[in-house]
């Protein structure tokens, strides 16, 4: 353990833990028996109130614009993602503030030129999510914030366009800020992921096991042909603790 980054000490401390066996229930349920400790879910928790209190005080600052309830829960579902998944792929920076704008300039533009109110909305959606997928942006609370465009009521329409600076942009450089300030103290929660995985040192692969090259990474993701929500350098660590030197230590410990 000397000498060991505190990222490292906290592999080894996970992998001290084993989750018991999901039942077949809880496999269709997709019920995952994730060994995350009371800690960790603690700190997600506390990450999430500072979050949402900083993007309600940013919202009553003079010359801001209301930000209406749904809206809200949109910016609180994405608090959800970056303060209890800070490494998911959907939680990353460009994911949270493209997904958002784009849905938000979709939402408004479907309110303003479709006159069905119901079209609108799920024409909002949907074209935010295409959006979202070719411009590697998924972020799934994005898709409540094209709704409210369209269902946000006549104070949000008579922003136009407007809507997409503030409240949009400005709550989510709100939660951003707040979750790289707060996951800085906590070097295997970093935020954005980049810095947690530049934080780690670099252990030489055992001569056990081979490397899995990037492009062999590629090829297997291409074949599974959906969105996976774990970085490629996350899968290429989970695959190293469980077949290098940390898998050895746990069967000593054991």
């Amino acid at each position: 353990m000397h000498g060991a980054t505190p990222l490292q000490i906290k592999e080894r401390e996970m992998i001290t833990r084993n989750p018991a066996t999901p039942s077949p229930w809880q496999k269709m349920l997709g019920i995952e028996l994730s060994p995350v400790s009371h800690g960790e879910r603690l700190l997600s928790a506390l990450g999430g109130f500072v979050g949402l209190l900083a993007v309600y005080f940013a919202s009553q600052m003079p010359g801001s614009p209301s930000s209406p309830p749904l809206l809200i829960f949109s910016i609180a579902a994405s608090a959800v993602l970056v303060f209890a998944v800070p490494h998911g792929a959907l939680s990353q920076p460009w994911p949270v503030v493209g997904g958002h704008l784009v849905s938000a300039l979709i939402g408004v533009a479907c309110a303003r030129y479709l006159p069905n109110e119901a079209l609108a909305a799920a024409t909002a959606v949907g074209l935010s999510i295409a959006a979202m997928h070719y411009l590697r942006c998924i972020h799934p609370p994005a898709g409540a914030t094209a709704l409210t465009a369209v269902l946000g009521g006549e104070p949000l329409r008579a922003l136009g366009f407007g809507f997409v600076m503030a409240p949009v942009l400005r709550d989510v450089l709100v939660i951003l800020a707040v979750a790289i300030a707060f996951n800085a103290i906590l070097p295997w929660r970093r935020y954005p992921a980049f810095l947690a995985r530049r934080a780690a040192v670099p252990e030489p692969a055992p001569a056990s096991h081979q490397t899995i090259s990037h492009e062999d990474f590629i090829f297997a993701l291409s074949q599974m042909d959906s969105f996976i929500d774990v970085s490629e350098e996350d899968m290429l660590r989970i695959y190293d603790i469980a077949t290098g030197p940390h898998r050895k230590e746990k069967v000593r410990a054991n």
